[in-house]
């Protein structure tokens, strides 16, 4: 095991996604020596280098694979796995999704490629103040955690991504192919949490209309 491997893995992080600045407390020494420890545990496949500035230890050095959610949120601080990523997680929809797509805090939207965890993407949203986090749940990722949208938030993410507007049950249950029994176990509760977190008039008439859509469905059903 290579010295930069030791050291790490001694500070119990051998699983952790770290920074630059984390590398360099555990280094120590001058600036030439971590350069030359980081490029040569690069070089090896000792490091992983998930973006400029964040990195993991090579998968023969950690004792759990790491999640592609607990990825992103090293990649960006602060954002959340939502759209069809979420879907895909919670199994709403049966297709397997190739890019962990995330909604981010800032004002770009970023894309990233990695060799070991896939395609990356963040896109920012219009969200109403203190509500970013509405609908979304610190879920834990073995020793790591990811924030992740509960499904009708990751719904509405999409759609307001999209800038879909509603036409009728069937765009969910034929065009996502959401099955109709996960849409009939939404809550009102879980409507009425999200009613303040979009700025756009367009989001807010499709949560209102699917809503209705839901609760008419159920009052059927419970009348069948």
């Amino acid at each position: 095991m290579s010295s930069l491997a030791q050291q790490v893995t001694a500070a119990g992080l051998a699983d952790h996604i770290l920074s630059e600045r984390q590398l360099g407390n555990l280094l120590g020494g001058g600036d030439a020596r971590r350069y030359g420890l980081v490029n040569r545990a690069l070089k090896d496949g000792t490091l992983l280098r998930v973006k400029r500035g964040t990195y993991l230890l090579g998968k023969h050095y950690r004792s759990e694979t790491i999640h592609p959610f607990a990825i992103a949120q090293g990649l960006v601080p602060g954002s959340y796995v939502s759209f069809e990523s979420a879907l895909a997680h919670h199994g709403w929809i049966p297709e397997a999704v190739f890019v962990t797509a995330s909604v981010s805090p800032g004002r770009k939207t970023l894309r990233f490629e990695t060799t070991d965890f896939g395609a990356f993407s963040f896109h920012p949203l219009a969200i109403a103040d203190y509500q970013f986090l509405a609908g979304v749940d610190r879920v834990q990722m073995g020793k790591l955690t990811a924030f992740v949208a509960q499904p009708l938030r990751a719904l509405l993410d999409l759609v307001a991504l999209r800038k879909e507007e509603w036409t009728g049950f069937d765009w969910l249950t034929q065009g996502m192919r959401i099955d109709e029994e996960m849409l009939l176990g939404v809550r009102r509760k879980d409507f009425t949490k999200l009613k303040p977190v979009y700025k756009h008039k367009a989001v807010n008439g499709f949560l209102a209309a699917l809503e209705i859509a839901v609760m008419a469905r159920k009052g059927r059903s419970a009348n069948d």
